[in-house]
């Protein structure tokens, strides 16, 4: 396994944001549940509102602001499950 794993949602040939296969279990679990509780609070949230004007609700925003928080954590639980199953 490479020690800089590029994250997926990049639409580059150069990844500037990586993830470090070294970094200890603990630390990338974090960084995983913490991008993750913040898609699932923001969702939580949104299906709360009412009343609220049409440019909030811009669903493509949404979709892509949530995708790529989601996607980030993913990629993180991939690593993760490489190092605890090698």
């Amino acid at each position: 396994m490479n020690r800089y794993i590029p994250l997926t949602g990049l639409d580059s040939n150069v990844p500037a944001l990586l993830i470090d296969a070294q970094a200890p279990i603990h630390v990338l679990h974090d960084a995983a549940v913490y991008r993750i509780r913040t898609v699932t609070e923001a969702l939580e949230n949104l299906a709360c509102l009412e009343g609220i004007n049409e440019e909030m609700r811009s669903i493509d925003s949404w979709v892509k602001l949530l995708a790529t928080q989601l996607r980030d954590g993913c990629d993180l639980l991939d690593v993760v499950s490489r190092k605890l199953n090698p």
